[in-house]
């Protein structure tokens, strides 16, 4: 089913749909991770990494939660901006030699998945609550406010120190 198909005739048409697009995101980004940390020379961003995974996983639990709540299949739909972001990212990490520049170019990654995430939360969370669900809403604002730190701290380790060792 893609994005404007007949399948989507209604908010919780589009709501069950997206909730299915992030659920796969998520779980496309569980299975990038370990690579990441394998790649990451930075002590500090692999430590964060690994635990982002460990919030990543519990991502997906919330989102099947939600499926459960909502009275849903819990399954996944294609989502062609989350490979093509993760398939980026793993391209431009195999052009870079020098590790240090590595660091750098998995932090942008990193953001870039976070970005994607933040918008697709967002906009869940306020059909949820259009819907009257704000239960629903109330476990995707826990993951949005996880994706949100997430990228902080990735802000804050580029600007602290890694991008300085790249340049």
């Amino acid at each position: 089913m893609g994005l404007f198909t007949r399948d989507i005739k209604t908010l919780d048409d589009l709501f069950v749909h997206t909730l299915r697009d992030i659920y796969y995101a998520e779980n496309q980004i569980v299975k990038a991770l370990p690579d990441m940390i394998d790649k990451a020379t930075d002590t500090r961003l692999r430590q964060g990494f690994q635990s982002h995974l460990v919030e990543t996983k519990n991502h997906v639990k919330r989102l099947e939660q939600v499926f459960k709540l909502h009275g849903v299949e819990i399954s996944g739909v294609n989502c062609p901006a989350i490979d093509g972001i993760l398939e980026e990212a793993d391209e431009v990490a195999g052009e870079v030699d020098d590790k240090m520049v590595l660091d750098a170019a998995l932090i942008a990654a990193a953001q870039a998945v976070e970005h994607y995430e933040t918008t697709r939360y967002g906009t869940l969370i306020a059909w949820a609550k259009q819907l009257g669900r704000n239960d629903c809403a109330a476990l995707l604002q826990q993951n949005l406010d996880e994706e949100k730190a997430a990228d902080a701290k990735l802000t804050a380790l580029a600007e602290g120190t890694v991008n300085a060792k790249a340049a």
